[in-house]
């Protein structure tokens, strides 16, 4: 998969796309299935989204809501078979185009667009002043195609991104899988922490969650993906979430204990999967207790995750 920034250096190749056109925050199901209609129109499939979100561009103070950074949604769209992501800077400029404005000079001059899908809420241009039927008259104006792809369900309750922060805040990694279609992931880097982990006999790997929804503060089961390096490949694990009340920490972060592992990650990027939320934060009267309840922690991650 190739990603571009710039809309207004888009090489011969990747125009005529057929694009699926949205922020995917957590690529769910939804998203899933409006990526699906752009498959089946026949060019070259496209993702067409914006960095940083909106939503942040406008509300810059607002708390971290984010279910992927960009790094881990490009992932997932590699995974499905996304052969062009234009992954645009959300700007000033961008945010002030007419919703006319962006379907010429974005859509069909810059980028060159044979086709683009959307759900049936999405709205776009300054104000949120376009919708569907907007974008649908302005492309046979503009000479590309437009479908509108429902809105998923799932038992009746709409899929969406909302729902799965709720899902994964109270604690439900599988709902949230459920109405993902994946496990959700945390990627990035391997950062350097205070070793502590190592002195205790479970050396873990830390990671930054700026920027991103937080989940429910706990101990979770979790799948890992190394994703470079000599010791590349899937792991089982357990994973702390959250500021370590045990020894007053104060960022959030994750720390990720993977099972038979040996090796050296700092600086390498791996991919964490909330498999099974397995208990809350808790602050111990001692390491000896503390040690005793990582040991249990692990034997029960790897009973639910053997069972995968």
């Amino acid at each position: 998969m190739r990603i571009y920034k710039d809309r207004r250096q888009i090489p011969p190749e990747a125009r005529g796309a057929s694009v699926a056109l949205g922020n995917f925050d957590g690529v769910h199901r939804g998203h899933a299935s409006v990526i699906a209609l752009a498959r089946a129109a026949g060019a070259p499939l496209g993702i067409l989204t914006f960095e940083p979100h909106p939503r942040q561009f406008f509300a810059p103070d607002a708390p971290p809501f984010r279910l992927m950074n960009a790094e881990s949604r490009a992932n997932r769209l590699a995974k499905l078979g996304v052969e062009h992501l234009y992954e645009l800077p959300f700007d000033a400029d961008l945010a002030a185009l007419t919703p006319e404005a962006f379907a010429r000079d974005v859509l069909a001059r810059d980028l060159g667009l044979r086709h683009v899908v959307i759900g049936e809420d999405f709205r776009f241009g300054r104000d949120r002043a376009g919708r569907a039927g907007d974008l649908r008259r302005l492309g046979r104006d503009l000479g590309f195609g437009v479908t509108v792809a429902p809105l998923v369900s799932d038992t009746g309750i709409e899929v969406s991104s909302t729902a799965i922060r709720r899902a994964l805040s109270e604690g439900r990694p599988g709902d949230a899988a459920r109405m993902l279609g994946h496990w959700h992931r945390i990627d990035g880097a391997v950062i350097h922490g205070e070793k502590r982990g190592r002195e205790l006999g479970f050396p873990t790997a830390n990671m930054a969650l700026d920027g991103l929804h937080l989940p429910k503060f706990g101990v979770y089961a979790v799948l890992v993906d190394v994703l470079e390096g000599p010791q590349a490949g899937r792991y089982q694990g357990a994973a702390s979430l959250g500021v370590r009340p045990m020894f007053a920490g104060e960022l959030p972060n994750l720390e990720t204990f993977l099972f038979d592992f040996r090796g050296d990650l700092y600086d390498r990027h791996l991919s964490v999967a909330l498999v099974d939320y397995l208990r809350p934060e808790l602050k111990f009267t001692g390491l000896p207790a503390l040690i005793e309840q990582m040991e249990a922690d692990c034997a029960r991650a790897r009973a639910i995750l053997s069972a995968l």
